[in-house]
């Protein structure tokens, strides 16, 4: 799965039939040539962030049913529609007739200024004409009103003031796209300790889309077995070039632990799975295995994503937030609040994406199963500090078949390595205190996992839940 892909949004354009010949030998051309003209440069402004899929200008039926083909054919993420002017409104009910359900906004841009003086002149009532896209958006606002789709939203601005709201629409409809062909795999089970962290994966299937595969420790055993151990010293090579190794660590137990990372992530790629839930705390995994695999993603490209503790719901907010950001996320769990700084301190043991920067990661040993009986007990792992700067946090559980969402916007402090075995971070709320902000986070009912990733992504992740029928709660 492309997870940084542009998003692929259709453009529907909707003039008026009889306008189209009016100013015929005017200095500014028909308005047919001057629409033309006008919808190239919302063209060229979307496709700053998207893939724009469009046709000519729609004056007919017929070319509305052509675009809906077109659009549907194309599999776009999302539409983008809009009325240039007034117009014959035949072609607009046909077309939210026809369109299958998908993501649909319906947009007005607004001139930045006009130089409408005397009408009597042509050329000027042309530009009336033309100018009144204010007409079409109220005529069209009701047929989209009464057909009620869902998936869809409306705005109206000039360029610059709409221009962000379509990024932030077609970001979320990509996200949406993407979730729908993504493919989950859950290793081994549910955590047992954590049942406020199940989800029905039939209701996930239905609601977000990912086909949920659920993959045994025996498959990561037996993969385990056939491995060649060359190709493991290879990468502990490569390991132990880009990132410090602390003394104490055991390079059997090295090896081991980047082996059983190899082979998880072979068994993942043979299922295709895009999010890995590894349920890393099973004592089957360690009886079997021998510890749980702790370097995962090998490759610093990957975009597969993998989160511990069994938590479906916490894994979609990771990699929802990743294919948002752009950049790797991590998989946090807020432990306590500092109260006397005015921060709070998170992070979680286990695989967390370690590659955002050498100076952030050390191998070390997992001080946490150091004494375990286990076979590998205190085998290595990557131990990461996550990199400073303005994170958004997010939350998703099921309640009463609804996913929720549970957002924020907070910041990661610069952090030493500090808290053995555990990737982690100092947080600061952007507002209040962090016990305003739990009070606030805990009322909406949650668990104790979060993804994060850099960047303010509030207004994408509403839009999302939107398009995906969650419910959304935005802590600022």
């Amino acid at each position: 799965m492309n997870l940084y892909r542009k998003p692929k949004i259709g453009l529907l354009f909707i003039g008026a039939e009889r306008f189209q010949p009016l100013g015929e030998g005017t200095k500014d051309g028909t308005y047919k040539e001057r629409k033309a003209i006008e919808t190239q440069k919302y063209i060229d402004r979307m496709s700053e962030f998207c893939d724009v899929v469009t046709g000519e200008t729609v004056y007919t039926r017929e070319a509305a049913d052509e675009a809906v083909k077109k659009f549907y054919n194309e599999k776009v993420d999302g539409v983008v529609a809009c009325f240039l002017s007034w117009a014959e409104d035949f072609a607009w009910i046909r077309f939210l007739r026809e369109l299958p359900p998908m993501p649909l906004m319906l947009v007005s841009f607004v001139r930045d200024s006009l130089s409408i003086t005397d009408t009597n002149d042509e050329n000027q009532f042309v530009d009336f004409l033309s100018a009144g896209a204010l007409v079409g958006f109220q005529e069209a606002s009701g047929s989209f009103r009464r057909f009620n789709r869902p998936m869809s939203d409306l705005c109206i601005g000039t360029v610059d003031q709409v221009m962000p709201k379509l990024r932030t629409f077609a970001n979320a409809a990509k996200a949406r796209a993407v979730l729908r062909s993504s493919t989950l795999g859950l290793l081994a089970c549910y955590n047992e300790a954590m049942w406020a962290t199940y989800v029905d994966p039939y209701n996930i299937y239905m609601k977000i889309g990912p086909e949920i595969h659920f993959i045994s420790v025996a498959e990561v055993a037996e993969e385990v077995e056939k491995t060649d151990d060359k190709v493991i010293d290879n990468i502990v090579k490569d390991l132990c070039h880009r990132y410090k190794v602390y003394d104490n660590v055991d390079f059997e137990k090295f090896h081991a632990s980047v082996k059983a990372t190899y082979a998880m992530e072979q068994v993942a790629k043979r299922y295709g799975v895009d999010l890995l839930v590894l349920n890393d705390i099973d004592t089957v995994l360690f009886e079997f295995v021998g510890l749980r695999p702790g370097f995962t993603p090998l490759d610093p490209k990957e975009e597969r994503v993998t989160v511990p503790e069994g938590d479906i719901g916490g894994g979609l907010a990771t990699y929802i937030l990743q294919m948002l950001g752009g950049k790797p996320a991590n998989f946090i769990e807020p432990f306590y609040i500092d109260h006397e700084n005015g921060r709070f301190i998170a992070g979680h043991a286990g695989p967390n994406h370690y590659h955002s920067g050498e100076d952030n990661t050390i191998i070390a040993r997992d001080e946490r199963f150091a004494k375990s009986q286990w076979k590998y007990a205190g085998a290595p792992f990557a131990w990461h500090v996550f990199p400073a700067g303005i994170k958004t946090m997010l939350h998703m559980s099921e309640k009463d078949g609804r996913m929720k969402m549970v957002a924020t916007l907070v910041e990661c402090l610069p952090t030493k390595h500090y808290l053995a075995s555990y990737s982690h971070a100092d947080f600061r709320p952007l507002n209040g205190t962090p016990e305003e902000l739990f009070q606030k986070i805990c009322e909406n009912g949650v668990t104790q996992h979060y993804g994060i990733v850099d960047g303010d992504h509030l207004d994408e992740l509403e839009m999302l839940a939107h398009l995906c029928d969650f419910d959304f709660s935005r802590i600022d």
